[in-house]
C-alpha cells in the first residue's frame, strides 16, 4: 500500500510589527487644552486666590493691608448687609420667574409655530445684544419716565394703586422703585432664558406629540405630560443663566433704582471703588458666590435633570 503524505503547509509570513503610538500624538489633546487652562488660571484662579487673601486682611489704604486671618470680616459683613443680600435674591428670583413666563411661550412659538419667520424672530430676540448693556438700561429710564405713556397707562388702569399697596412702586411713579429694577433685570436677561428654552424645545421629536394625539390627549395634557418634561433641561439652563447674573447685578439698581433698592452688587462696588474697604468687599463677594453656589446645587438636585442645554 502506498502511503500518501500530506504536503506540509508553507509557513506563514510573520506579521509586520506594529509600532506603538508616539507619545507626541497622545499629548496633542492636552496641548490643545493648555491655552484654555492657562486662561482660567491667570484670569480666574489667581484673582480668586488674591481676593480670598484680601478678605482676611486688616489695615487701611494708607497703612497698607496685611493678612491676619481676620475671618470676622465675613460675619460682620453679613450682619450689616443681609438686607441687600435678601433684596438681591428676591429681585433676581422675580426677574427669573418673569423671564420664564415671557420666554417659554415665545420659545415654544419659535420652535413649533414660527415656520419661515423663525430666523427673523431669533434675530429680534438677540437684537438687544447689538447694543451695550448700559444703553439698554438707560433706555428704560425713558420708558418708565413719570410723564411717559407707560406710567400714564398704568395709572389709568389702576395698576399702580395695587403695586403701591404691595410696595413695588411709590405713589404714581415707577422709577426708583423695586418694579423698575425688576423690569430692567427682566429685559436685560430675557434672551438668556429664551435661547436655552428654544434649543431644548427644538430637540423634541414631533412624533411624540402625534403619538399623544393618537392616544386622545388634549393639547394641555400633551404639554403637561410630554412637552414641558422634555424641555426641563432648557428650563433649568435658562433659569440659571438668568438668576446667577441677576443676583450679582448692580447696573439696573444703580440706574433705575434708589438707595432703598440697592442690591449687594451695589454694596460691593461701593466698598471697592468709593469706600476702598477691600477686605469687606472681598468678603461680600465670597459670601455671594457661596450663597449662589449653594442655591444652584440644591436647585439642580431638586429639578430632577442633569442634562443641561
Amino acid at each position: 500500500m502506498a502511503t500518501v503524505t500530506e504536503a506540509e503547509a508553507p509557513p506563514l509570513a510573520p506579521a509586520p510589527e506594529q509600532k506603538p503610538p508616539k507619545k507626541r500624538g497622545r499629548l496633542v489633546p492636552y496641548w490643545l487644552l493648555l491655552p484654555g487652562l492657562l486662561w482660567l488660571v491667570v484670569f480666574f484662579a489667581l484673582p480668586m486666590i488674591y481676593q480670598a487673601s484680601t478678605s482676611v486682611q486688616t489695615g487701611s489704604l494708607e497703612e497698607g493691608y496685611k493678612v491676619t486671618w481676620h475671618f470676622a470680616t465675613y460675619w460682620d459683613s453679613l450682619a450689616e448687609y443681609w438686607p441687600q443680600f435678601l433684596r438681591s435674591v428676591s429681585y433676581a428670583a422675580a426677574a427669573t420667574v418673569l423671564c420664564l413666563l415671557l420666554g417659554y411661550p415665545l420659545a415654544y412659538l419659535i420652535a413649533f409655530r414660527a415656520g419661515r419667520w423663525r430666523n427673523l424672530i431669533m434675530i429680534l430676540v438677540i437684537a438687544p445684544f447689538f447694543t451695550s448693556f448700559l444703553i439698554r438700561t438707560l433706555a428704560w429710564k425713558t420708558i418708565l419716565a413719570d410723564s411717559g405713556p407707560v406710567v400714564h397707562t398704568l395709572n389709568t388702569l389702576g395698576v399702580l394703586d395695587v403695586t403701591d399697596w404691595l410696595g413695588w412702586t411709590a405713589g404714581d411713579r415707577v422709577l426708583a422703585t423695586p418694579l423698575a429694577v425688576v423690569c430692567g433685570l427682566t429685559y436685560n436677561f430675557l434672551p438668556f432664558m429664551i435661547l436655552p428654552l428654544y434649543t431644548s424645545l427644538e430637540r423634541i421629536d414631533g412624533r411624540l406629540h402625534e403619538a399623544a394625539g393618537d392616544l386622545y390627549a388634549r393639547p394641555w395634557t400633551t404639554f403637561r405630560k410630554v412637552t414641558f418634561p422634555l424641555s426641563m433641561p432648557g428650563v433649568v439652563s435658562g433659569t440659571l443663566l438668568t438668576f446667577i447674573p441677576a443676583a450679582g447685578d448692580y447696573v439696573n439698581a444703580e440706574l433705575l433704582g434708589s438707595t432703598d433698592t440697592r442690591m449687594i452688587g451695589n454694596v460691593i462696588q461701593t466698598q471697592f471703588l468709593r469706600i476702598l474697604d477691600y477686605p469687606t468687599a472681598a468678603a461680600l463677594s465670597f459670601i455671594l458666590m457661596a450663597a449662589i453656589l449653594l442655591m444652584v446645587t440644591v436647585y439642580i438636585r431638586r429639578s430632577g435633570t442633569e442634562d443641561l442645554v
